[in-house]
């Protein structure tokens, strides 16, 4: 009989195969790794590799793990990567506008700040800013990505024809 998990802080990629209805054992046999492997994974005795949550995105047809892994797991990213959600086309694109927008009106200070190649000291709080700006923009670029991806993983949006355009 599978055993159920009984810990409250669960991983993401664990939440996705409960979601799914998955017991470990079938998850396991889906992943091609041992139960054991996958219960030591999602109990956090084991970390997973950027294969395993490679793989898990795609069995699972969760694009978001691969973010998740690299914002929260991964050593290299930690840090470096902003945790995303998937959200709603129309407030991803509403985000970016509105960012976009600020960035207009900081366009100018940005090209002075940067003329030089130099940061002053009495230029670092508006550098930060609009760097901090920047990262906005990043972030929702990056949030606008995994919708892309997570539509292409469920068939909404055609993988090969979108590849297709993307390289032209």
């Amino acid at each position: 009989m599978p055993r159920k998990s009984i810990s409250d802080k669960k991983f993401l990629f664990q939440l996705r195969r409960e979601e799914l209805g998955l017991s470990r054992e079938k998850a396991a046999i889906l992943l091609n790794i041992t139960p054991e492997r996958l219960e030591r994974i999602e109990t956090g005795k084991s970390r997973p590799s950027a294969e395993d949550i490679k793989v898990m995105a795609e069995k699972y047809n969760y694009p978001l793990l691969r973010n998740d892994y690299c914002a929260n797991i991964c050593d290299v990213g930690k840090g470096h990567f902003s945790s995303l959600r998937i959200e709603e086309l129309s407030q991803i694109v509403l985000s970016l506008l509105a960012s976009l927008n600020t960035m207009e009106q900081e366009k100018n200070r940005f090209i002075e700040i940067t003329v030089d190649g130099q940061i002053s000291d009495d230029e670092l709080d508006d550098f930060v800013k609009i760097q901090k700006k920047l990262k906005t923009i990043a972030t929702t670029v990056d949030t606008l990505q995994l919708w892309i991806d997570n539509m292409c993983s469920n068939g909404t949006i055609d993988i090969e024809k979108y590849h297709e355009k993307l390289n032209q």
